[in-house]
């Protein structure tokens, strides 16, 4: 899967990986964070957490216009600068008062910001790395890898925001509310200064797209790129703008795992886990998975022995540490509720190896769906994903019921962890099916003079639909849980409905 690939996707995938690993360290804790440290109900704090994910994935359509006429290469590494700024705020321990929210806002408007100049760019600079002819029938293959780097990111950090927030708390004395979080921000600090130090190690193998001076290099690349009528160029921009429709609702529903599925497993999930079923969550145990998955297919395309023999033994001794393991899940542990939050990374990483391989067998048989298509089925898998959340929240109580029995001491029905996994297990498959489908589309239609402004409005949609995230917030109380679910049930539903029927009209433009 990693063969013929252009070099630079695996520099720009590793600088991406280290930024994102920062980011989702914060996203771990962000909605806690705000109901510990300021005392937020959970429709304030949804509303701030809402509109932050807006900030960061509407800002790239500012950060794409920018770079339009600066270059996608100077506008991510001032994107990073300033990303590090608001961490580095954040990351201070200012109190709960006025002070600490003022200091809050102004930092979450410098890592949307830098967030907004650093994220869309590097996929346009992805992207471009596939203009050239020879690399042209891997785009959607270099995309799939793309993603599955930002998971690989993504998968520690809901492990290190817990570890680092507990040891803060039990170790260096800062029990207040909401106090030890901060130690989670300043994670993402360093995570930062890995990521450029990536970016301008490696940045020999993509500086050609990184735009800006015209070089002989840029001026040959703009030179070779097709001419478009202005129908033509009209016709691309409404098909982007009617998938950009559909994928709002799709974040919506998504991004709830940070919202209203963390509210879940904080409220109405077990709390503790015994024997074999602490091995969840653990990450050593998810990495091990994933190394025998990637030893497995490593070893049926292996073209040599000894490859074959390498990947053999990767995989004896990945499936060794799960047994010893095994054998010594003993006792109890605490399930905190970001530690849910690792679930879908986890499953990014060890199934993108398995849908690439099922998309390009569908394809040597040319009977691969159009990415379109394949942005549709994601929509279904999405709402039979919250379909697992109406029969997990059978017989519970409403979040209102559920807290004024813990107000006064009781506890609550609660349920097992593996509905949740199992959630996040569809929600992952209905991710793969849209998220790098679509940005790999994005790249594909966008008019060459309009590629940054038009993987802006990728994040745009993004940002709408994060925006649309706080709604579960106000959903959160005196309304029974299957009727939270049942929303975003039925927008899911619609939006693949919508994506059918214009159907016809995408899959000729992306031809």
């Amino acid at each position: 899967m990693f063969e013929n690939q252009p070099k630079g996707l695996f520099a720009l995938a590793l600088a991406n990986t280290g930024e994102r690993f920062g980011y989702y360290t914060m996203i771990a804790v962000f909605a806690l964070f705000l109901r510990a440290n300021f005392g937020l109900d959970a429709g304030w704090a949804g509303e701030i957490y809402g509109d932050f994910l807006m900030l960061v994935y509407f800002l790239p359509i500012l950060g794409g216009i920018m770079a339009d006429k600066f270059g996608f290469g100077k506008m991510v590494t001032i994107g990073i600068v300033i990303m590090f700024l608001g961490y580095l705020l954040l990351s201070i321990p200012l109190g709960g008062k006025t002070l600490g929210l003022v200091a809050m806002l102004i930092a979450l408007v410098f890592v949307s910001l830098g967030t907004g100049l650093f994220k869309g760019n590097l996929q346009v600079m992805v992207g471009n790395l596939y203009d050239d002819p020879k690399f042209a029938d891997k785009r959607d293959a270099g995309f799939s890898i793309f993603y599955m780097a930002i998971n690989i990111g993504a998968l520690f950090a809901p492990t290190a925001a817990i570890e680092i927030s507990e040891y803060a708390k039990n170790h260096l004395g800062f029990t207040a509310p909401g106090e030890a979080y901060h130690f989670a921000f300043a994670v993402a600090c360093a995570s930062l200064i890995l990521s450029i130090a990536i970016y301008y190690l490696f940045r020999g193998t993509f500086r050609h797209t990184e735009g800006g001076k015209k070089t002989e290099a840029n001026k040959a690349a703009v030179a070779a790129e097709p001419e478009l009528s202005k129908e033509e160029t009209k016709q691309r921009i409404v098909a982007l703008c009617l998938v950009f429709a559909v994928v709002i609702f799709f974040w919506m529903a998504f991004h709830q795992n940070g919202l209203s599925l963390t509210y879940f497993a904080d409220e109405f999930t077990q709390k503790t886990a015994s024997g074999v079923d602490t091995m969840p969550f653990d990450v050593i145990n998810l990495v091990m998975i994933i190394f025998m998955v990637y030893a497995g297919f490593s070893f049926f395309q292996s073209k040599t022995q000894k490859g074959k023999g390498i990947s053999a033994l990767v995989f004896i001794a990945a499936l060794a540490v799960l047994v010893f393991k095994y054998f010594r899940a003993t006792g109890t542990i605490d399930i905190s509720a970001p530690i849910f939050q690792q679930f879908n990374p986890f499953y990014v990483v060890a199934l993108t190896p398995v849908s690439m391989a099922l998309f390009a067998s569908l394809a040597n048989k040319g009977k691969e769906p159009s990415a379109p298509r394949k942005i549709a089925y994601g929509m279904l898998v999405a709402a039979s994903a919250f379909f697992m959340m109406m029969f997990a929240s059978q017989g519970l109580l409403t979040p209102n019921e559920q807290a004024a029995l813990a107000d006064n001491g009781e506890l609550g029905p609660l349920v097992s962890p593996y509905w949740l996994i199992s959630t996040y297990l569809i929600l992952t498959f209905g991710e793969l099916l849209l998220s790098p489908m679509g940005i790999s589309f994005v790249s594909k239609v966008a008019p060459p003079k309009y590629k940054g402004l038009m993987m802006g409005g990728w994040f745009g949609a993004t940002a709408i639909g994060n925006k649309l995230v706080s709604v579960g917030g106000y959903l959160w109380g005196d309304l029974p849980l299957w009727v939270v679910w049942t929303v975003f049930i039925v927008l899911c539903l619609l939006s693949a409905l919508f994506m059918f029927i214009m159907m016809r009209r995408l899959e000729q433009v992306a031809k």
